[in-house]
């Protein structure tokens, strides 16, 4: 399969707003901006919420049945391995290889020496368009890189292999992230990764490197923003440059994880992206889970009710909520609201207090963060919760689509 050029993931706790999220991509497109949706869901979210990959697969296609999309779509199976991947083969056409935590480990000897041979076909003294410095690009370096990647890489091309088995390799597209490591990678780095995955004969067509600063769940960018521009723009001349020199697929792009919400950047993303005329993938799944709770609160009644509800239980959860996603969030317990004073809000101050406008007085990120992570919560409610959702449907879908339209897709594609 060959991927667009723009591509956005839409991912869906509940499998609730796919028609209010295609809703934002058909107003792109009226806008002449061809934008394509990734419906994504993590193996991790399917656990806690006792869903399965099947259910985002109908999802989609009720969604593109109902508004009659033409246009391509995807169902993503979202940071797999080996263990999890058999599971989304079926509902599936593209797959997200996240191999992070095989970063570091030691990799085979004749598998490094494969790339470091490999290597020795780039200029040692390289410089790469659209880049203004060069690098020495030297056989302790080529090492230093395969010692920190080569492992991970290679567990990639198992598990590309494995799908490719299982579902034939014409039939999905690929994606290899490596972006929750430590520390960004350098531009020779991420060079010597894409090298890698030539190596092991991964087709792949969107890679999520990993970038300086904070991209926590649901909030805005926290970093230095000259330097998060420089390392996109760097990042999307080494993927321009391995492209001719390794002969990978000519639809590679980059892939920026967590990127709900990262409004900061979304200016610098858009602005580079016509520079190098290339394209993008960006991942915003936790915020339409975010905006329906935010339609539950001003629907009010029983909406706004079970929002409360789910605030004051994760409060009282926090210890547990917080750690599958501690990497991705940054909480100041001290600075979230009572419980008590929360349960006496109206409509209007607890979804000011939700909705990601930093504009207004009342936004809270720590608050909005512990929402974030309580989807487990509202999964736990049951049937109370999604007839609430379907009871609210206007104003939720209405929030889903001005929030995934106006917020993400026009900034950052527009």
């Amino acid at each position: 399969m060959t991927i667009e050029p723009y591509t956005i993931g839409v991912g869906d706790r509940f499998a609730q707003q796919g028609r209010a999220q295609l809703e934002a991509l058909h107003l792109a497109s009226q806008k002449g901006i061809s934008v394509y949706p990734v419906w994504n869901k993590s193996n991790r979210e399917h656990v806690l919420i006792k869903s399965n990959p099947q259910d985002v697969r109908a999802e989609a296609d009720a969604a593109v049945k109902a508004l009659n999309w033409s246009g391509a779509f995807y169902v993503d199976a979202d940071h797999i391995n080996l263990k999890t991947v058999e599971g989304f083969v079926q509902a599936s056409d593209f797959f997200t290889v996240d191999v992070a935590d095989y970063v570091g480990q030691v990799p085979e000897a004749d598998a490094v020496e494969r790339v470091v041979k490999a290597a020795r076909g780039i200029p040692q003294n390289l410089s790469i368009p659209g880049i203004e410095r060069s690098f020495v690009l030297d056989e302790p370096l080529v090492r230093g890189a395969a010692a920190k990647f080569l492992a991970a890489i290679q567990e990639a091309g198992r598990i590309y292999r494995r799908i490719a088995e299982l579902k034939g390799p014409e039939n999905f597209i690929t994606e290899v992230s490596v972006d929750e490591t430590d520390s960004p990678q350098t531009p020779v780095e991420l060079l010597l990764i894409l090298l890698m995955i030539r190596e092991e004969s991964v087709p792949v067509q969107t890679v999520a490197p990993k970038f300086t600063g904070r991209f926590n769940k649901g909030v805005d960018y926290a970093g230095d923003l000259g330097q998060f521009e420089k390392e996109f723009d760097e990042d999307l001349a080494v993927v321009r440059f391995a492209i001719r020199e390794f002969e990978l697929p000519p639809t590679l792009k980059l892939s920026v994880h967590s990127g709900s919400d990262k409004f900061s950047i979304y200016p610098i993303i858009n602005r580079l992206l016509k520079k190098h005329d290339t394209g993008l993938h960006v991942k915003t799944a936790g915020t339409t889970w975010l905006e329906e709770v935010v339609g539950l609160a001003e629907a009010g009644g029983e909406g706004l009710k079970i929002a409360k509800e789910i605030y004051e239980t994760a409060f009282s959860r926090f210890d547990e909520l917080e750690v599958p996603y501690k990497p991705v969030i940054d909480i100041d317990f001290a600075r979230l609201p009572d419980p008590k004073a929360v349960a006496a809000w109206g409509a209007e101050k607890y979804t000011h207090t939700l909705r990601h406008v930093e504009s207004s007085p009342d936004y809270n990120p720590h608050f909005r963060q512990l929402v974030h992570i309580a989807f487990r919560v509202a999964a736990e409610m049951g049937d109370r919760f999604l007839s609430a959702v379907k009871a609210s449907e206007v104003t939720v879908s209405r929030n889903v689509t001005e929030n995934l339209w106006d917020r993400h897709i026009r900034p950052i594609f527009g």
